[in-house]
């Protein structure tokens, strides 16, 4: 499948079409792993997710392709799945070359902050690197990387219901003003009048801006 470097335009008239389906939750995320057991034992037995299904075949059921395979799922509480792709190479996916590595995660909710620390000491006694606990300000979180070299985010919300609903009145505007001003970036890149990246209009961490941290 090829990405494009911009997103297509315009878009169709939505108003015409069948309603969106309700989506009720996530069902599985997939990985290629390295290797099933190696990864099985990070999962269930250090960060406590039950292997749950399996499924193994010859050929790939969505394109038809002869890639024998056997795929695992890891259950969380609410019911949905964190699952792989064993293929018999021994090898992890590779990362995207033009990706920094902090930018693909997938982010799994705790309760509290005390379970973030307990699953850093596990994780740390296993020879784990983890980063943080990282303040959020509406969440905290941890991050590792597993087996396969897939980062992961634990997260503790911090944030009531009712502040992530006022959080949810400024998002559409906040998208329009980014959006807007990268129309404009992309303008003077083609025009050649800057080769700036280009910056939000707000910085929500300015704590994290050079000679701020104490």
């Amino acid at each position: 499948m090829t990405v494009s470097s911009a997103p297509a335009a315009p878009y169709p008239d939505l108003s015409q079409l069948p309603a969106p389906a309700a989506w009720r939750q996530l069902h599985h995320y997939a990985y290629k792993a390295r290797d099933a057991e190696e990864t099985r034992h990070f999962y269930e037995d250090i960060l406590g997710l039950p292997l749950f299904h399996i499924i193994q075949s010859d050929y790939v059921p969505s394109t038809g392709e002869y890639c024998p395979y056997t795929h695992f799922f890891f259950r969380l509480k609410d019911g949905s799945f964190i699952a792989f792709f064993d293929i018999g190479d021994d090898e992890a996916a590779q990362p995207s070359p033009n990706t920094p590595l902090w930018i693909n995660h997938i982010s799994f909710r705790v309760d509290t902050v005390q379970e973030l620390e307990n699953t850093k000491a596990r994780l740390q006694a296993c020879g784990v690197e983890v980063l943080g606990v990282t303040d959020h300000h509406i969440f905290k979180s941890i991050y590792f990387f597993d087996p396969n070299g897939i980062r992961l985010e634990l997260t503790a919300q911090l944030a009531d219901e009712m502040q992530m609903l006022q959080e949810s009145k400024t998002a559409h505007a906040r998208l329009n003003e980014w959006t807007q001003r990268k129309q404009q970036w992309r303008k003077d890149r083609a025009e050649g009048k800057s080769s700036a990246p280009l910056k939000p209009q707000t910085n929500d961490r300015p704590e994290f801006a050079p000679g701020t941290r104490a």
